[in-house]
């Protein structure tokens, strides 16, 4: 598995927590923030897929 799918993965999560914390505190600014890393981690892991298929498909697992 790429490391970008395991960071990737971590940062959606992180986006994730920041952004109900966010809503819960009335935080527009933490919000934002929150949904802005969670869709970066979405980016990062599909990166990381993309490299992971490249890797199979020339036989390098």
């Amino acid at each position: 598995m790429d490391k970008d799918r395991v960071q990737g993965t971590m940062n959606q999560a992180k986006g994730s927590v920041k952004e109900a914390a966010g809503k819960i505190t009335g935080d527009a600014k933490t919000e934002a923030d929150g949904k802005a890393e969670k869709a970066a981690g979405k980016v990062q892991n599909t990166v990381g897929s993309a490299k992971d298929s490249i890797r199979e498909a020339l036989g390098k697992t």
